[in-house]
């Protein structure tokens, strides 16, 4: 591996904000990717997941604020808590129109709330070395699984063939308005990381842990989702599925995820060398839910209620 340090690409740098949103989930169908159940359920796997997870990211960050030496990555952590507490709720809000059309996710996320809440979450450690040391390794796997979103929200922007196939509107914005703010904070985490310890041995140990729970219980939640769907008869998930899906450019392709692997291992990695954050600016400023929920659209929405 290069011995190189992490060199950050700094034109890929930008300040970071949380945006409002609203997205209306009435006409958005069971399989909203047409005709493709397992596209559709695996990517659903991500309401169930990111809530709990992205409220550990928060929870994590704000004890980790105090720690903190240089102001401008306090800035960025900052704007990088705002933007994860939206997603969280954004994604929440899935979950009563996936019970309303007959899939309730409640004994899947239950399972994730209890990983992130109990398995990964505070310990009864002395003050000192011991609590330190989980609080680092904490910060440390939290890179690593934002290794993966970064890779996911580029992959959700660049996804033609969902278009191609009629993907349900709604979904694949709050998937790309998600996947866009994934590519504009991509770095945050890992200077975070690098900031408060860096060492290259946590950084391989804890990729190891998440990439393993992250393809655990994303494999858990698509085999739930696919034999719980009220529609199919014999609802099956099967990494042969995941394969071929990203042969056809509705999933992410294996390939294209495994090769990820080294360039998180690399010694000179940094987040900012993949992904654009000029593209995930750009799919923001026209985002029909960002937009939606801009003030001049609400006021707008506002004054039509007063008129009525």
């Amino acid at each position: 591996m290069s011995n190189k340090q992490p060199q950050p690409v700094a034109s890929e740098r930008i300040a970071l904000r949380a945006r409002n949103v609203s997205f209306a989930w009435e006409d958005t169908p069971l399989h909203w990717v047409p005709g493709d159940p397992f596209a559709t359920h695996t990517i659903n796997v991500l309401h169930m997941l990111l809530p709990a997870g992205e409220r550990w990211f928060v929870h994590v960050y704000k004890q980790v604020l105090p720690l903190i030496r240089d102001e401008r990555l306090r800035a960025d952590v900052v704007g990088f808590i705002g933007q994860e507490a939206m997603h969280s709720q954004a994604h929440d809000e899935v979950l009563p129109h996936l019970r309303e059309q007959g899939l309730d996710p409640t004994p899947y996320t239950a399972q994730v709330d209890w990983f992130f809440e109990k398995l990964l979450g505070d310990r009864t450690l002395p003050p000192g070395k011991a609590r330190r040391w989980w609080l680092l390794e904490r910060v440390a796997l939290i890179a690593a699984i934002e290794h993966y979103t970064a890779f996911l929200g580029d992959w959700v922007l660049n996804a033609k063939e969902l278009d191609r196939r009629g993907a349900d509107p709604t979904m694949l914005d709050l998937l790309r308005w998600h996947g866009a703010e994934e590519v504009e904070h991509r770095s945050v985490a890992f200077d975070l990381f690098l900031h408060l310890d860096g060492g290259y041995r946590r950084r391989v140990r804890t990729w190891a842990t998440a990439f393993t729970a992250i393809v655990f219980l994303w494999q858990r939640g698509a085999r739930f989702f696919m034999a719980n769907d009220p529609t199919l008869t014999e609802g099956r998930a099967r990494l042969r599925d995941f394969h071929l899906a990203g042969r056809r450019g509705t999933l992410p392709a294996t390939g294209d995820m495994l090769r990820s692997i080294p360039r998180y291992l690399s010694r000179g990695y940094h987040p900012s060398q993949e992904g654009s954050t000029a593209q995930a600016v750009a799919y923001l400023a026209a985002s029909p839910a960002a937009l939606a929920a801009s003030p001049a659209a609400l006021a707008a929405e506002n004054a039509g209620r007063g008129a009525a």
